[in-house]
């Protein structure tokens, strides 16, 4: 079966700073910017549920279709928002764990600008190898 997954990693200035379609299904160049306008149109509700819960995994905060959203939010208001059809939410909450250590890894790289776009290709490899074992 074949599995829709979008991951995007969104600054707390509402700029995102790393994207990858990490799902086995086929990828379709309309479909990824309806993914994109999914994510984006989450990033309100994500705003709202950040501030009530002091939980950093907010499973799911939106659906459209067959298609949800989950969101990780970090202590410092990066959001790790994922567009997914499948439904392991243990899964989705160790890929967005160990993404978070990954992140943590480029943050304290004292050459990256906090902020800007994650260009790592190890950091892509990676996230991409977590996804097909969590995802």
């Amino acid at each position: 079966m074949a599995s829709t997954a979008c991951f995007v990693i969104v600054s707390k200035n509402d700029v995102p700073i790393y994207e990858a379609e990490v799902g086995s299904a086929p990828k379709k160049e309309d479909l990824a910017y309806q993914h994109q306008f999914i994510l984006h149109a989450a990033l309100d509700v994500v705003q709202d549920l950040a501030w009530t819960t002091n939980a950093m995994f907010l499973r799911s905060v939106d659906r459209f279709n067959d298609l949800v959203v989950s969101v990780y939010v970090t202590a410092g208001h990066t959001r790790f928002m994922l567009l997914h059809d499948s439904r392991s939410d243990d899964g989705i909450k160790t890929f967005f764990q160990d993404v978070h250590d990954l992140y943590i890894k480029i943050f304290l790289n004292p050459l990256y600008l906090p902020g800007s776009r994650i260009t790592s290709s190890h950091f892509d490899t990676k996230v991409r190898a977590l996804a097909r074992k969590y995802l």
